[in-house]
């Protein structure tokens, strides 16, 4: 076991840090292209914040290891909702101003409607993924398109605020930034994925169960840090737009590539434990996000949100247990 484990902290641990540096990488490299603020919030701030996820998903899938993908997709949106979100609220109320973002709640629950239809039938397969992929090419475009009608809006001013007036560091340092990064993560997350299936193997634990707990926990960590500096800082609109962003990349594209790669049946226990928990959690946030005020999420409602996580973490983790239901 202690071969496993190594592997699978050290993957995290290389996964933690290379995410965050494609990000910073990614950033530098729009600023560079003279990107406008609000696409570089919607999509390198949000998409971006999932590239862990991708590379886990893509080494999962090409291991014939789906289960471990799709639990780690999962796991991350709930994750995304009912931990980051909700402890970043603790610290200070979270408030929606951006139009943009108002319209991606929505989103996000057709995007969940759209997936629990293509999965009743216990199976992904590849022409589920292929509606999954072309479903997240429609949101790639409309997101593209945004920034042309909503240049002044409060997600592109608080993204604006945060970057500097020009480019921090040249394009080559920028380029050489975001290569590096996606070689560790690469490589972090075959050390991941390897480390993970052993550990489950001799433990009798589903490939399911570990990718919605140890290593949806564990890829979501950069994300709960990159909230939380948000929080502070009084950017309300970016940790949203990481949460949905990040939500709907998990959904459409990173459950869309495992398919296409490794078409397989989905676990019982998926359908019956984790996809209600995960249409709850999108649920509540539409409900939060599509509400009149200034206020989407204070700290009651946050409270409600990770006693959620935690209850379902519990059940999560008493199945486990080797004979525990999985």
């Amino acid at each position: 076991m202690l071969l496993p484990i190594a592997a699978l902290l050290a993957g995290l641990l290389m996964l933690a840090w290379s995410g965050e540096q494609f990000v910073l990488g990614a950033r530098a490299l729009a600023r560079h292209g003279r990107m406008p603020p609000l696409l570089v919030g919607l999509v390198v701030v949000g998409f971006g914040h999932s590239v862990p996820e991708l590379a886990v998903a893509i080494w999962s899938a090409w291991l014939e290891r789906p289960g471990l993908a799709l639990g780690n997709a999962w796991g991350a949106h709930i994750v995304n909702i009912g931990l980051i979100l909700a402890v970043t609220a603790l610290l200070a109320p979270v408030r929606l101003r951006s139009q943009v973002l108002r319209r991606e709640a929505p989103m996000l629950l057709a995007a969940t409607a759209l997936t629990a239809v293509l999965v009743a039938d216990s199976t992904l397969s590849r022409a589920d993924a292929f509606v999954l992929l072309a479903a997240m090419g429609a949101l790639l475009v409309w997101t593209v398109r945004q920034p042309r009608r909503h240049a002044d809006d409060a997600l592109a001013r608080e993204i604006a605020a945060n970057d500097a007036p020009a480019p921090t560091r040249s394009l080559g340092a920028a380029l050489l930034q975001s290569l590096v990064a996606a070689a560790v993560l690469a490589g972090g997350s075959a050390l991941l994925v390897w480390g993970t299936a052993a550990a489950a193997w001799l433990l009798g634990i589903s490939d399911l169960a570990m990718g919605l707990s140890v290593i949806a926990l564990g890829c979501a960590l950069p994300e709960l840090a990159a909230c939380v500096a948000a929080a502070r800082q009084g950017d309300d609109d970016v940790v949203l737009g990481t949460v949905l962003g990040a939500a709907l990349f998990n959904l459409l594209a990173v459950v869309g590539l495992t398919a296409a790669i490794a078409p397989a049946d989905i676990e019982p226990q998926a359908l019956t434990r984790d996809l209600p928990v995960l249409a709850g959690m999108t649920l509540a946030l539409f409900v939060l996000a599509r509400r009149r005020g200034e206020g989407l999420l204070r700290r009651p409602e946050a409270l409600t949100l990770l006693f959620a996580y935690g209850a379902y973490l519990a059940w999560l983790l008493a199945t486990l247990v080797p004979g525990g239901g999985t």
